[in-house]
């Protein structure tokens, strides 16, 4: 679907607007970056449909996020529509398949269809430890299970990172992901957390952790990156857009 020009800048959105692409079953990714927006940025957020899995396991979560990878075109065009200037994915899971080669054809199949740019959670992963250099080994705690938090590490791996150790927290439901406690995820930090890890990151976007990532940068001494944080950011560096904002960690704040 060929993009229109537009005759007037969008009023709300006169800077861009970001198409964003979410499974139907996420209620943490709109909110989390519409807290991130800035000026002159507007989000615009199209469903992929997906039922609420149920009772997952090692082999039904990978079913289930490769249903959501098929879904994704559908959405692309739903939003193409609104006329956007650029695409963000708003899962990321299906973003580490495949190791690096796999997710740049996955990233690149979107981009073809849609004829507009896509940011995706496992390249923004990789521009964020760039902006903080010195980031060679972290920690990973996700909703995920063991099958894909393997395809991280592929993913990692591939771009010269270890990934020392991870969690995986085995959400039985997509919706639970939405539902685990701050105080959970806070645990699960100081578990993970050591001196031989330069990070620690936070994949699955329904998982919120745009705040609890950003004190715990500070307790922690050493970054801590939630998935969403530098998905966004990242969008707004590759459209040119260095506004920095407070409240989110360094990775808006400083870079």
């Amino acid at each position: 679907m060929p993009i229109k020009p537009r005759p007037n800048p969008d009023v709300l959105g006169y800077r861009k607007l970001f198409g964003v692409l979410g499974p139907s079953t996420n209620t943490v990714v709109q909110p989390d970056f519409d807290d991130l927006r800035v000026r002159g940025v507007t989000n615009h957020y199209s469903r992929i449909v997906v039922e609420d899995a149920q009772a997952i396991s090692d082999e039904t979560f990978m079913a289930g996020t490769l249903e959501i990878s098929r879904n994704t075109i559908e959405a692309v065009h739903g939003v193409l529509t609104c006329n956007p200037d650029y695409l963000v994915m708003g899962m990321s899971a299906v973003t580490f398949y495949g190791g690096a080669e796999g997710a740049q054809k996955w990233r690149e199949n979107i981009e073809a269809e849609a004829g507009l740019k896509l940011c995706t959670g496992s390249q923004s992963l990789i521009e964020a430890f760039n902006a903080y250099g010195g980031i060679k080994k972290i920690a990973v705690i996700s909703p995920y299970y063991p099958s894909a938090n393997a395809q991280v590490s592929q993913f990692m791996a591939d771009h010269g990172i270890e990934v020392v150790r991870d969690e995986c927290l085995r959400c039985p439901s997509w919706t639970s992901i939405a539902q685990v406690p701050v105080s959970t995820l806070r645990n699960e930090l100081r578990s993970l957390d050591g001196d031989d890890v330069d990070a620690l990151v936070q994949v699955g976007t329904n998982l919120s952790m745009v705040e609890l990532a950003a004190a715990a940068e500070m307790y922690l001494g050493k970054p801590v990156i939630a998935i969403n944080t530098a998905t966004y950011w990242n969008a707004l560096r590759q459209n040119g857009i260095t506004d920095q904002k407070d409240g989110f960690g360094r990775l808006m704040s400083d870079f």
